[in-house]
């Protein structure tokens, strides 16, 4: 009979999620891993299988909680502009605070597209952010916010595209003002072109 966990799960993997997103997958060692979720070996193998199992489901849940504070932004009341600014700007991470990296862009950047599992993943999570955007953008043409010519579905591509960015560039040092300007240039834009 198998004895159970000593350890709390959900704890462990967001631990896992902050030594992946400091290190990477390659890079995060086993004892970083251990050390950082305050397991043992064979706690972290009889839990989780290995250290890409392990990487699968931090990136899961990683993708899921992004998702969750993003869709939060976009559900604000108020005009469509500024929700989906709020959208664009959290939860991007730091420079500071090198474990508050986005692990899909990091996952994107170490694997391109050579791991179908890891592809499967963000490749979902991709099309819920762009539906997610896309049904705001429609909001806002409806209401008069953006240019009655625009592609929703193209835009909400677009503004994953600058999500994406803003946590590269949070990460490489930008500040909140800057990452703010980036996100209120891109809105102009949707408020006066046609895709």
């Amino acid at each position: 009979m198998a004895r159970p966990s000593e350890f709390d799960r959900d704890e462990a993997v967001a631990s896992a999620i902050r030594v992946f997103a400091r290190h990477g997958y390659e890079a995060a060692s086993t004892s970083a891993l251990m050390a950082g979720m305050g397991i043992g070996r064979q706690s972290l193998y009889g839990a989780f299988g290995d250290k890409r199992r392990l990487f699968l489901e931090a990136l899961r849940r990683y993708s899921d909680g992004s998702l969750a504070e993003m869709n939060a932004a976009l559900a604000a009341d108020g005009p469509a502009p500024e929700a989906i600014e709020a959208a664009l700007l959290v939860g991007l991470g730091s420079a500071e605070d090198l474990e508050t990296g986005c692990l899909g862009v990091g996952s994107i950047v170490e694997f391109s597209r050579s791991d179908p599992e890891v592809n499967a993943l963000n490749d979902a999570a991709a099309a819920l952010v762009v539906a997610a955007f896309a049904a705001r953008v429609r909001g806002g043409i409806a209401a008069g916010a953006f240019d009655p010519g625009l592609d929703p579905e193209a835009a909400g591509r677009l503004l994953l595209t600058l999500r994406s960015g803003l946590k590269v560039a949070a990460r490489g040092g930008a500040g909140e003002g800057e990452l703010r300007e980036m996100a209120r240039l891109a809105l102009r834009g949707l408020r006066q072109l046609s895709v």
